[in-house]
């Protein structure tokens, strides 16, 4: 077991940005496909990943992939797999997965294919004939995609995404997974001033905050694979004693304002939840009068995008007001703006220098991004 394989699921379009945060943490083998990292591990690697991941949405032990073009070849090699290393007798492994573009399209019939193999396996190594599935939480996920199975064992639980900050939220609220992903894409490293002009229940700052404050976002919470027999809970300590030694101290000046008192209220409860609220300031304000002094600075913000929350001549009245305020800012600020609406420059009033393609749940978005002006927007 000491050489294992790894999937990072992502949100489209963020694959490149999960790569780049495992190379960082010095996995081996990092390749990216459409919404999913790979990487070869070592099982210490398991809570580094959990602790430590901002764009990834978990952190799945791969065991084994291979054709299954009908249910006698999936069951063969479910069975086949070495299930034994990684699930106790006692184990509970439930299953789930998903089919695309296979000859196996009936997920609850996998499922139940794939439980049956994992158990007959189980049970033949361990001299049960039923097994007890009493213990520890071992969920089993599968994946058939054009006649290819993998099987996998999530060790995260509930997603990447659930930081611990935010029990609550308002209207359509942004995965912080998503929102991590454009601070980053915005380049920001904590040196700027930084501000989300659209807060609602305060993510993206909050998760500015950790960024400049290099604080690993798992922190604060807990993950399947801690209850698992094989992965020591020394591995954890070192884990998470790894990531609080790179911690950055200091002051950063990240703003974030809303026109609703109640996100505003709750955004300030967040930040109070992660341990940033010394490192954000949260004020009631309106974005379409958004005015700052300072020479140069960053902004990253969801604004509604008049499919839910605003209608969409609304949405582009707010837009129209918003760039006009943002073009009488000093040259020195750039923006990083996303908008599901597909008439957004049109109505801010000025072409992006560039646009990255981003979801945000189901919704295709675009990334609209503004350089300091006459300085082209910085490579991402």
């Amino acid at each position: 077991m000491e050489r294992l394989e790894l999937a990072v699921p992502t949100l489209f379009g963020l694959e490149g940005l999960a790569a780049d945060e495992l190379r960082r943490l010095g996995l081996e083998d990092v390749r990216a496909d459409n919404g999913r990292v790979y990487c070869a591990a070592s099982p210490a690697d398991i809570p580094r990943l959990n602790l430590n991941l901002r764009t990834g949405e978990r952190v799945l032990l791969l065991l084994g992939q291979f054709p299954a073009r009908d249910f006698d070849a999936l069951f063969e090699g479910v069975r086949a797999l070495p299930w034994e290393e990684f699930i106790p007798r006692d184990g509970a492994f439930p299953v789930k997965g998903h089919c695309l573009s296979s000859a196996l399209h009936a997920v609850p019939a996998c499922q139940s294919i794939v439980k049956k193999a994992v158990a007959a396996r189980l049970g033949e190594k361990y001299g049960l004939e039923r097994l007890p599935e009493t213990g520890a939480l071992y969920q089993v996920q599968f994946s058939i995609l054009r006649d290819t199975a993998a099987l996998m064992l999530d060790t995260t639980g509930p997603g990447l995404y659930k930081r611990g900050y935010r029990a609550v939220g308002v209207a359509a609220p942004l995965r912080e997974t998503l929102a991590a992903a454009m601070v980053l894409l915005s380049r920001y490293r904590g040196r700027d001033p930084f501000c989300d002009p659209f807060c609602g229940s305060g993510t993206i700052p909050i998760e500015a905050a950790l960024i400049a404050k290099n604080r690993a976002p798992g922190l604060d919470r807990s993950f399947s694979a801690q209850r698992w027999s094989w992965l020591p809970a020394r591995a954890w300590m070192e884990a998470a004693e790894e990531a609080m030694d790179k911690e950055y101290q200091g002051t950063y000046d990240i703003w974030g304002g809303d026109i609703d008192p109640q996100a505003v209220a709750l955004a300030r409860s967040n930040a109070e939840k992660a341990g940033v609220e010394d490192l954000v300031r949260f004020q009631v304000a309106d974005a379409r009068r958004f005015a700052r002094s300072e020479p140069y600075g960053r902004i990253v913000t969801n604004p509604p995008y008049g499919e839910r929350m605003l209608e969409k001549k609304e949405a582009e009245g707010l837009y129209r007001d918003f760039g006009a305020a943002f073009r009488a800012l000093p040259a020195g600020w750039s923006l990083a703006l996303l908008s599901s609406h597909t008439e957004f420059e049109r109505t801010f009033g000025a072409p992006a220098q560039k646009k990255r393609k981003l979801y945000n749940g189901m919704l295709k978005c675009d990334l609209f991004l503004y350089g300091k002006r006459g300085v082209p927007h910085e490579k991402t």
